[in-house]
């Protein structure tokens, strides 16, 4: 069986010729081959914003469609799936999957720079032979403040556009959770309003869910309640007697 390592020639040309040197010295063919491709139909698309030391960082993930032209290799629907990490000057990177499904079958994994609205990096993958490997430079222009309109002028090999480089390290920073709430809680005599409990100078709202509860309890009769606190309201969500459990 013959083990083909397909190249896509740009960075890792030698003087120009398209050829560079294959994974292995066993391989027994090299050929150079390349595609451009688009993918502009996008879904599960999913974008968050979030602020570190050192700045806004805008995050995108998604699927996006569409087709790859060129090698036979290499053409047929395009699928990537693909996630990025941008800063606010528009430095970023870029990680994913593109699958090309044609006369053959192949998926290459990506890591990419992404330098204002265009990436530039390296797939690597497989076609439908196992003994074919894809060793593709790949670009292509994607804007990560209009995700919907997807990846456009992608190459695959054939004279990528060169891109920046970018260092990655520990920090940034990830999307903020919302605080707990406090807790408070009182043991003694209770006074129930419209909607509401009082023990020890503590007033609770009533949800909706605890209300049948609420009301095997009368006025004046020693009660422990405990009950969340956020943005100044209090809601309850326990109440037992001193001397048996209700809820």
């Amino acid at each position: 069986m013959q083990r083909l390592i397909f190249f896509a020639a740009a960075a890792f040309a030698l003087a120009g010729a398209g050829i560079a040197i294959a994974h292995g010295v066993d391989s027994k063919s090299v050929k150079a081959v390349s595609a451009t491709f688009t993918a502009a139909t996008g879904s599960n698309i999913r974008t968050e914003t979030c602020t570190g030391a050192d700045g806004t960082y805008t995050s995108v993930r998604g699927r996006w469609t569409g087709a790859s032209l060129g090698d036979p290799t290499l053409a047929g629907n395009a699928t990537i799936d693909a996630s990025f990490l941008v800063n606010a000057t528009g430095d970023g990177v870029v990680s994913g999957k593109i699958r090309i499904d044609g006369a053959n079958h192949t998926s290459a994994g990506f890591e990419a720079v992404y330098a204002n609205g265009h990436l530039s990096g390296l797939a690597e993958g497989r076609g439908s032979a196992p003994w074919n490997k894809l060793v593709a430079n790949l670009s292509a222009d994607f804007s990560v403040t209009n995700p919907n309109a997807g990846f456009s002028a992608g190459k695959l090999g054939g004279g990528t556009v060169g891109g920046n480089a970018v260092v990655i390290s520990e920090g940034g920073c990830r999307p903020a959770k919302p605080p707990k709430p406090e807790t408070v809680g009182a043991n003694g005599s209770l006074t129930k309003g419209t909607n509401t409990v009082a023990v020890a100078g503590v007033t609770c709202n009533v949800p909706a869910e605890l209300a049948n509860n609420v009301a095997k309890f009368n006025n004046g009769e020693r009660v422990e309640i405990r009950c969340t606190s956020s943005g100044g309201t209090n809601t309850l969500v326990h109440i037992e007697s001193r001397h048996g459990d209700h809820d």
